[in-house]
């Protein structure tokens, strides 16, 4: 499924809130691990004062090595059973994060989504971003809760909510939210919400729809739907899992439910189709990136 997790870091206690989910997943799935911290050269050029002798390869080295020794000192956090290294590059971050993981499809970069500005440090927020939107590699954001994390600590992930529009594309998340819910003794939940389309409250005097009689109809056919990815699942060996049907509008319920529900990864693919009771899946996951709880696991589907 995977070779190894990615972490970039920018230096900051948000950006490490990530940590203790990649400590799960790389002990879990016996993954080794990369730490990384890329410093940007225009930040080395802002230190780089040729009149004080302070040349840019000389700031570029002093900062290289004070990464390197922070990054160090969290390798001894993960469990001593896993292969855990640090690495230090000279880029813009997002460029970097995206061309390093993609050198190994297998590769998950795992990162927050928040950190803090400061020196060597990015707006991780629009690192994020960026990488959100340019990497092909699986991604795992994490929204920091703000509140440092205890060394070696450890997330519970007890199940994986896979939110469906009922698109072919947005499915393309379950052969790889299966696989990874069996390595992680994890229970798989279906999550389907529905509701019907705004533009359908705009009528005339002429016609008048009726709206419970729709309403009614679009509930049976989503949970048609949802009973039968249900079935199917069960169907390839997947004991534990169940559907959950919600009313309402897509982003908001799902990051409504991951809240009520501890300990979850939530897995999503970037794109699906619009159209009645769906939703358009690429801005529905970004907005759950940036507001839930739970950590993201963001898929590109393919067309």
């Amino acid at each position: 499924m995977y070779t190894k997790i990615l972490v970039p870091l920018d230096g900051s206690e948000l950006a490490e809130g990530v940590l203790p989910y990649v400590r799960s997943l790389a002990r879990e799935l016996q993954l080794p691990v990369t730490l990384l911290q890329v410093i940007d050269p225009d930040i080395i050029s802002a230190f780089a004062d040729p009149a004080q002798k302070h040349y840019f390869d000389n700031v570029a080295a002093g900062m290289k090595m004070s990464s390197a020794d922070y990054l160090r000192k969290l390798v001894p956090s993960f469990a001593h059973s896993l292969k855990v290294d640090a690495a230090v590059e000279i880029g813009k971050p997002a460029e970097t994060i995206v061309s390093k993981a993609a050198s190994d499809p297998g590769t998950l970069i795992a990162m927050a989504t928040h950190g803090r500005s400061g020196i060597q440090r990015w707006i991780m927020g629009s690192v994020a971003d960026k990488v959100l939107h340019a990497t092909g590699n699986h991604l795992l954001l994490v929204r920091p809760r703000g509140e440092p994390t205890t060394i070696n600590e450890a997330a519970p992930l007890k199940s994986i909510v896979i939110p469906l529009d009922g698109s072919g594309l947005a499915e393309t998340v379950l052969p790889y939210a299966i696989e990874l819910a069996q390595k992680l003794k994890a229970e798989i939940i279906l999550l389907r919400a529905y509701a019907l389309p705004a533009s359908i409250y705009n009528v005339t005097d002429e016609y008048v729809p009726n709206l419970e009689q729709l309403n009614a109809q679009l509930r049976s056919e989503t949970k048609e739907y949802l009973d039968g990815k249900v079935q199917e699942l069960k169907g390839k060996g997947v004991d534990k899992v169940s559907g959950i049907l919600l009313e309402g509008y897509g982003a908001a319920e799902i990051i409504d439910f991951a809240k009520k529900t501890p300990a979850n990864i939530v897995a999503m693919c970037t794109h699906g189709r619009s159209g009645v009771g769906r939703w358009v899946l690429g801005s529905v996951t970004e907005r759950v990136v940036k507001n839930s709880g739970d950590p993201v696991l963001v898929i590109r589907a393919q067309s």
